[in-house]
C-alpha cells in the first residue's frame, strides 16, 4: 500500500490547483449544480460515504462531530479494502478529497482525512 505525499480536503465549489494531486470526490450524492467536466476528479467513491444513517443522525450538527467522526471510522474499518484502494490509486502524489458541504470543518472529508492520517 501507498501512501500519499500530503492528503487535503477541498469544496468541490473551490477552482482546481495544479498541486491537487489525485482529486476524488468522497461524497454519497453528487453535489448541486456541478457539472462532471466542472469538477475535475479522478474518481467518485461513494463507497467511502458515511452511510445514509449516519449522514441523517449526523445532519451536520457540530455538537455531534466528536460522535460522528468516532461512528464513521468504525464503518471505515469495515471497508478497509475501499481505504487500501483510495491510497493505491494516489500513489505517492497529493490527495485531495473533494466534499460539497458548506461547513469545511466539519465533514465526512474531513474525517476520512483525520481516519487516513492515523494509519500512516
Amino acid at each position: 500500500m501507498t501512501t500519499p505525499s500530503r492528503i487535503q480536503c477541498k469544496r468541490v465549489y473551490d477552482p482546481p490547483e495544479n498541486d491537487d494531486g489525485y482529486r476524488v470526490l468522497v461524497d454519497h450524492m453528487w453535489p448541486r449544480g456541478m457539472r462532471k467536466e466542472d469538477l475535475h476528479a479522478d474518481a467518485w467513491r461513494k463507497d467511502l460515504a458515511p452511510s445514509k444513517e449516519l449522514r441523517q443522525w449526523f445532519g451536520h450538527d457540530p455538537k455531534r462531530w466528536a460522535a460522528f467522526y468516532q461512528k464513521y471510522h468504525a464503518e471505515l474499518r469495515d471497508r478497509s479494502e475501499a481505504v487500501n484502494a483510495l491510497l493505491d490509486n494516489s500513489g505517492q502524489r497529493t490527495l485531495t478529497l473533494l466534499y460539497a458541504a458548506r461547513d469545511t470543518e466539519h465533514n465526512n472529508a474531513v474525517a476520512l482525512k483525520m481516519y487516513l492520517q492515523a494509519r500512516r
